[in-house]
């Protein structure tokens, strides 16, 4: 009886020890041993008991909260998703972004707002000095700004969407790995509980690596009977048991943006949450309209402007050439011999009139006018909406990530709270299994001494 208290007594320490061990760690769930009353003897006076005896080892999991919890992760995993790269394209406007209202201007000294803005101010000067080759060549030079601000905020852009590619390839390869060591887990843990054992430590393995999933894909899982958990994706199933049934794979639809699909079944995944889905959220939402609208700005930049520029004369008398040259925001440019001969300026409308500005004026007026193919808004306006919109986007995505962290805090503190090791109570416990393994040891020496009695007793 001494003897099985002192090893279950012994086995309580250890597993307090295990507990402090993982007081720091997020997916741990803190541990007990199940105890029970040993076989009791039977004797002529009825049954005597025989100690106690140490039957198992449980955790104190809750798996509603997990799966809150995974849910939760997925959801922060798109928004963060969503917010770094948003925030990347924000970083390469270099605008004042304000989502208050579409009607506000994009503010800075560098942005492409005030390349616009300098050049139809350049066109205002050259028509109140129309026969200025410096008027000329300032006008050429902002003509020439703004193509290159178009130029770099399309690279740029179209760069962030090819990161967002690759990321969604390497989310996908770390997912893939997630699914082959939630089967393997299940092996483990199925395997452990049939021979008896305990499976705990196994079991915050797979709750932590199930974690690690939810943060790049959403899923739905089912728990068996026999331990394991099953895992699909997007309706489609990826574990069963201990084997991978489907894995997740990226294709090319035909437009360079990668989607996701199930590799075995050729099924596309509906993904709603995880930062699969958030960058691809990213990239074919308010990145895809940033570039659009971006694109077509500059192609009505390009028409209007050489509709008007192209029927103008130079000071040599020659005219029908474009200003600008291109067809969007990735190949804008300006035509090479204005560069070379700023004389070449179409500012007149008739041939020879050295002090002619009607085309001049007319380029300059355009920057106030509403354009058809802009929905009725000046190139000002225009511009603003587009940025106005990311900046929407940001701020809904922003708030919306707020919300999520606050209820996944909540949820990870009521875990921590429910099934988290609290060191005070095993503190307490160390002390109480102390003084039990004393006591059995007191019992024992008590015994020994009565037996030497005994023996004493007889020899004498």
């Amino acid at each position: 009886m001494a003897a099985r208290s002192l090893g279950v007594q012994q086995e309580e320490m250890t597993i307090s020890g295990q507990n402090l061990a993982n007081v720091n760690n997020t997916n741990y769930a803190d541990e007990q041993l199940v105890v029970s009353e040993s076989t009791p003897l039977d004797t002529t006076i009825g049954e005597e008991g025989s100690g106690v005896q140490a039957t198992g080892i449980t955790s104190s999991r809750n798996s509603l909260l997990d799966s809150q919890i995974q849910g939760e992760t997925s959801l922060t995993g798109s928004l963060t998703a969503q917010q770094t790269n948003l925030q990347n394209a924000e970083a390469y406007l270099d605008e004042q972004i304000s989502s208050s209202s579409s009607s506000s201007t994009a503010e800075s000294s560098n942005g492409l707002a005030a390349d616009l803005s300098n050049l139809f101010n350049s066109f205002q000067s050259l028509s109140a000095d129309p026969g200025s080759l410096s008027l000329r060549q300032t006008a050429i030079q902002s003509a020439q700004q703004v193509s290159a601000q178009f130029n770099q905020v399309s690279s740029q852009l179209s760069t962030v969407q090819d990161n967002l590619n690759t990321s969604v390839q390497n989310d996908v390869a770390s997912a893939n790995q997630d699914l082959a060591a939630i089967a393997s887990l299940n092996k483990q843990i199925v395997a452990a509980q049939a021979a008896g054992g305990s499976a705990s430590q196994l079991v915050d393995q797979r709750e932590q690596t199930l974690e690690n999933l939810a943060g790049l894909a959403n899923f739905s899982s089912t728990t068996q009977a026999n331990g394991a958990v099953n895992v699909s994706i997007g309706g489609v199933a990826m574990v069963s048991g201990g084997s991978v049934s489907d894995t997740l794979q990226t294709y090319d639809p035909g437009n360079g943006q990668l989607q996701v699909q199930a590799k075995n079944a050729g099924t596309d995944i509906t993904l709603t949450g995880g930062s699969i889905e958030g960058e691809i959220t990213a990239r074919d939402g308010a990145l895809a309209s940033l570039q659009s609208g971006l694109n077509t700005l500059a192609s009505q930049l390009i028409t209007q402007v050489n509709s008007i520029y192209s029927a103008g004369c130079d000071l040599n008398g020659n005219s029908g050439q474009d200003l600008f040259t291109g067809s969007d925001a990735s190949d804008i440019g300006v035509n090479a011999n204005l560069v070379d001969d700023p004389s070449q300026f179409q500012a007149a409308a008739t041939a020879g009139a050295t002090g002619d500005n009607t085309v001049a004026l007319a380029l300059a007026q355009l920057g106030s006018q509403k354009i058809t193919g802009l929905n009725k808004q000046t190139f000002s306006a225009s511009y603003a909406l587009t940025v106005s919109n990311l900046g929407n986007a940001i701020s809904s995505v922003n708030d919306q990530l707020d919300n999520g962290q606050a209820v996944s805090q909540m949820l990870t503190n009521e875990r921590a709270s429910s099934s988290g090791v609290s060191t005070d109570q095993e503190m307490t416990n160390l002390l109480q299994y102390q003084k039990a393994y004393e006591a059995a040891a007191e019992l024992i020496s008590t015994l020994n001494e009565m037996m030497q009695t005994v023996v004493t007793m007889k020899s004498s």
